[in-house]
């Protein structure tokens, strides 16, 4: 059988048309001489999402010119371009979501993209409008290569695995927002403000596999990130080890790639075979992006089955924690 590894899916291809520059082995490519808009024509459009099967995340310097209804007119050249289901959307545009820091903070924890739902985004479009003089990168991980590199006996395993992905977690601490001892009662009251302003109006749950098989490719990969709570089947504790297992094969630096922001940078990951975090090491200074998000698929295990949520309702009032 021919893997992801054999495949050595980060090798350029020359079958394209584009100017594609890997830059790892396994993950992440740079696409040059291609200027981003909703005007792009359909064999540009078709070789940018075979590159993007092809290397998980793509990269393109320079797009300065984008404002916020052409970013929203590219991301639907690929699809159904849809809000976040529980954040309002950026001032001023119909889906975007804007990711703008707040003393330093920032989703620094493993994940793909809204998995707490059953047909998931199939990929976003991040544009860097502020990058921080230092700091602020961006890490993707391969998850079918993490997947393919899996030991046997632990392969088999996640293959009959399903997990419970859901928003209903701390959200302060996944975003870093320490406890403050000496003032305890203005720490609480700052982490439920930040709890009720990200994620949590809605609460779902959602089943997946652990492993599914991508649409397009055929290709079987991990399906994990922080929204997991916990395998089907098993205790918290349990799921816990279990999970820590797993995702560290995710996590490994040869599946992984990094990227160094500049403002009109723009990143188009497929989140259906990546993970991804933001480093939160910029402290007080700017980084102020804008995302677009592509509708996507209801997840297929390896014996056919499919995604299903299995919870959705409105969140009671939040609680500091």
């Amino acid at each position: 059988m021919v893997t992801a590894i054999d495949r050595y899916p980060n090798s350029k291809d020359p079958a394209s048309p584009l100017d594609i520059r890997p830059v790892t082995g396994r993950i992440g490519a740079e696409i040059r001489g291609v200027q981003l808009s909703g005007d792009l024509d359909g064999a540009t459009v078709q070789a940018i999402e075979a590159a993007l099967v092809r290397h998980k995340v793509i990269f393109f310097r320079g797009q300065t010119h984008l404002d916020d209804a052409e970013h929203e007119a590219f991301a639907g050249l690929f699809g159904d371009p849809v809000a976040h289901p529980t954040v309002p959307v950026a001032e001023g545009s119909r889906y975007l979501l804007e990711l703008d820091s707040k003393e330093g903070y920032a989703a620094s924890s493993w994940h793909t993209d809204v998995t707490f739902v059953d047909a998931y985004p199939k990929g976003s479009i991040l544009r860097s409008i502020t990058a921080p003089e230092a700091g602020g990168d961006t890490v993707w991980a391969n998850t079918e290569t993490a997947y393919e590199g899996l030991p046997e006996p632990l392969r088999q395993l996640a293959n009959n695995l399903w997990a419970v992905h859901t928003n209903d977690y701390d959200y302060a601490a996944q975003f870093g927002l320490k406890r403050d001892t000496s003032d305890p009662e203005a720490a609480q009251q700052k982490r439920a403000e930040f709890q009720k302003a990200v994620f949590a109006s809605t609460v779902y749950e959602t089943e997946h596999p652990v492993v599914r098989v991508h649409p397009v490719s055929g290709q079987r990969s991990l399906l994990l990130g922080h929204f997991v709570r916990n395998f089907v089947g098993l205790n918290k504790a349990d799921s816990a080890k279990l999970y820590d297992v797993l995702q560290e094969h995710i996590t490994k630096p040869e599946n992984v790639v990094r990227w160094r922001w500049e403002p009109g940078d723009v990143a188009f990951w497929d989140n259906r075979a990546t993970q991804h975090r933001a480093v939160a090491d910029f402290a007080l200074q700017r980084r102020t992006l804008r995302r677009a998000t592509v509708n996507g698929d209801v997840p297929v295990s390896i014996d056919g089955r499919t995604s299903r949520t299995t919870k959705k309702e409105k969140a009671a009032a939040t609680e500091a924690a």
